[in-house]
């Protein structure tokens, strides 16, 4: 089974490179996270944002998995498969759905908004749908999980959990007057998963790697975000690494082969934390701008800087990978000069290259390379020998640095617009 999962704070464009990679796989399956993910793939000249649905449902020919470690709303789920219609894809031939998956009900969502809202200046930049009181409940063994929608009291264990959610709610003095509205739609959708194909996907996953078949794991978010690794407490709430594959699967580690890692080619970040190389000027707006950042799933406006290698050295080191895919290459078509971050200057002048445990509470200043920029287009470029030099230098530079290889390079959107190397 090979890994796919971002080395960033998330966004870095795992959604195109799944469909891209998709044909040399007989499975893809999600592996933590929810609809806080969203994943963006455009081909033939439309765009598709899955938030749950592994990014592999476009291939007919792929079985498409969400995982045990996934957390589920029912509701968005149901909104895309019904967006999905119009394309004729057999979802109920092609997409399963683990038993164990944790589901998302109404009042976790309001729960997370309530929380958000009394963090005050210290928020987190949550998504708001939900996720974290999720795993909050699933870590406290008191969650649904979707094997409960088939049991005869669900109702009753739904109705005791939005009691306890109620207390709660209470002592916060947030209003629950959305909840009736949320509820009809959420029981709605759960009578339309009902339908679709619940498993243990766990037996599942293992048969097909006896059998020989292969499997892609597709990570949500980003190894910065990672709730151990990541930059605490600005963080997501599931194990967004390699290791997550396996506990979000049920897979041992002896069966995890090749790890690709996707960065972009500069940094982005959504909502709080610390962010080293963010840029807070021009340069900043500009990149946002060339690079349409705005967040697939909230709609806000990311913040941009500089790559870090810091971060992504600490990231391909936490994750065993294998092979390097670089992203948005296009985006720096605008820009003269290249920055490339390769020390942190501490507040008492020491320069490392680690992200020490301090590194969330300390201001440090980027120490930078300055690199030729190419200064052209890219868009109708489809191999890496028509690269201008300043790209071929930036991919070595890189690639030397982080001692992994680089095998691909995206150079736009589109699936065509794919570079492998």
């Amino acid at each position: 089974m090979d890994v796919l999962l971002g080395l960033q704070w998330g966004d870095e464009g795992k959604g195109k490179i799944v469909d891209v990679l998709a044909p040399q796989y007989e499975v893809v399956a999600r592996f933590q996270g929810g609809p806080n993910a969203g994943h963006t793939l455009e081909f033939d000249g439309i765009k598709h944002v899955l938030h749950q649905i592994p990014s592999g449902i476009f291939r007919s020919q792929i079985l498409n998995i969400i995982g045990n470690g996934v957390v589920l709303d029912p509701i968005i789920l149901k909104k895309e498969i019904d967006a999905l219609g119009k394309f004729s894809i057999d979802f109920r031939k092609n997409l399963v759905i683990s038993k164990k998956a944790t589901i998302i009900i109404p009042t976790h969502k309001l729960l997370d908004a309530a929380l958000e809202q009394a963090k005050g200046d210290k928020k987190i930049g949550s998504t708001l749908k939900g996720i974290g009181p999720t795993y909050q409940d699933k870590i406290g063994r008191a969650a649904l999980r979707i094997g409960d929608i088939l049991r005869s009291d669900f109702k009753e264990k739904y109705e005791a959990l939005v009691e306890k959610h109620k207390s709660t709610l209470s002592f916060y003095g947030f209003p629950i007057d959305a909840l009736a509205e949320m509820e009809k739609q959420f029981f709605e959708a759960v009578d339309f998963i009902k339908t679709l194909s619940l498993i243990d996907s766990e037996y599942t996953v293992n048969e097909a790697l006896r059998s020989n078949k292969r499997i892609l794991a597709e990570g949500a978010q980003g190894s910065l975000l990672d709730i151990d690794f990541g930059s605490y407490p600005y963080v997501t709430s599931s194990t967004t690494t390699t290791a997550g594959a396996c506990t979000g699967l049920g897979v041992a580690p002896s069966k995890i082969g090749e790890v690709f890692g996707i960065f972009k080619a500069y940094c982005t970040r959504v909502g709080s934390g610390p962010f080293p190389t963010e840029l807070l000027d021009a340069t900043g707006d500009a990149m946002r701008k060339e690079g349409n950042e705005y967040g697939s799933t909230t709609g806000r406006p990311r913040r941009c800087g500089w790559l870090d290698l810091p971060a992504l050295k600490y990231s391909i080191m936490i994750n065993g990978v294998t092979k390097l895919f670089m992203m948005k290459a296009d985006v720096l078509n605008i820009f003269d000069e290249i920055l490339v971050c390769t020390d942190y200057q501490l507040p008492y002048g020491q320069k490392i290259d680690t992200l020490s445990f301090e590194i969330t509470e300390t201001q440090v200043k980027p120490v930078y390379k300055k690199m030729k920029g190419w200064h052209c287009a890219l868009d109708q470029v489809r191999t890496y020998e028509e690269f201008p030099q300043a790209l071929k230098d930036y991919v070595q530079y890189l690639e030397e640095a982080l001692q992994v290889p680089i095998a691909l390079v995206s150079v736009g959107p589109d699936r065509v617009q794919t570079i492998r190397r």
